[in-house]
């Protein structure tokens, strides 16, 4: 068997957000949301993936986007989740203006604020965001700032998972969270589906994920997308590269200048050795 990669963008929300995923859906929200607790046991996935209408890469990223339904408390609560290969300037900025987006726009024109249901933003990076924080997943809540108090709403949550952190083995893997982090981080290397990850909703994820089930249009826009990372990737290291051979302070400032408008000043600056302040200016 071979697999594609469900880190990319066009894949994952293939197998995730498929008119045919819910099931799938389910136990990898309750995994990573809800610590596997069964939570939630039925969802509406909002605009479910169709094959692919343009054939270009521009866009890097997809978003899947479901209803679901606490059983705990009853209440409905909106989910967005996205996968983000590359760490691109205003990423975290765009987290923000899409949960917040999704929570504004629930109202019609007249309706009352007690209508609003939460949001839950699920964000999975293939790079690591907090390199303060030791865990593979975080979550974040609006607090009173000195005495860290819960804001009496709690309808906006932000969940990172990064997958760079998730370091078990096959044999390491324990739980239904091990088992799809693994999935996420490993399915495109392997040749079958590994005894220890037989539950059913991780083989009928397998089964989605088999180059053999997509359609010549789907094989072409995994490849491409594919493609753009590795060359994205691929510029960034050759460029570093040549400025390390170089060793000239030039060089570092050429460098920046590429990358400003594609990725975040913190990782720049940590790829060129230049100060924050330099980076800074040289936008300016």
């Amino acid at each position: 068997m071979i697999f594609i990669n469900p880190k990319i963008d066009f894949a994952f929300k293939k197998i995730f957000g498929s008119e045919d995923s819910k099931d799938i859906l389910i136990s990898f929200l309750n995994a990573l949301v809800y610590e596997a607790n069964p939570v939630i046991q039925d969802l509406e996935i909002i605009n479910p993936y169709l094959a692919p209408k343009i054939r270009g890469v521009k866009e890097t990223y997809l978003d899947i986007k479901a209803k679901i339904r606490d059983t705990e408390s009853g209440e409905e609560r909106t989910v967005i989740i996205e996968m983000q290969v590359l760490n691109v300037e205003g990423f975290e900025k765009r987290i923000l203006y899409n949960a917040a987006k999704s929570y504004s726009t629930q109202l019609a024109s007249g309706e009352g604020y007690h209508l609003l249901n939460p949001v839950i933003a699920l964000t999975i990076t293939d790079f690591i965001m907090f390199t303060e924080l030791s865990n593979v997943t975080s979550k974040f809540i609006l607090k009173e700032k000195d005495f860290l108090i819960d804001y009496p709403v709690y309808d906006i949550e932000l969940i990172f998972v990064e997958l760079p952190k998730f370091k078990k083995n096959l044999s390491d893997l324990e739980t239904i969270i091990d088992k799809w982090l693994y999935f996420l981080n490993n399915a495109r290397k392997l040749q079958d589906i590994p005894a220890k990850m037989y539950e059913p909703e991780l083989q009928k994820a397998f089964y989605i994920a088999n180059q053999v089930n997509l359609t010549l249009d789907e094989l072409e826009d995994q490849e491409k997308s594919e493609i753009f990372i590795q060359d994205q990737r691929g510029a960034i290291t050759k460029a570093l590269s040549q400025g390390k051979q170089e060793g000239s302070e030039q060089k570092a400032y050429e460098i920046a200048r590429r990358m400003l408008g594609a990725f975040d000043e913190e990782t720049i600056a940590r790829m060129t050795g230049l100060t924050l302040n330099d980076l800074r200016s040289l936008r300016d």
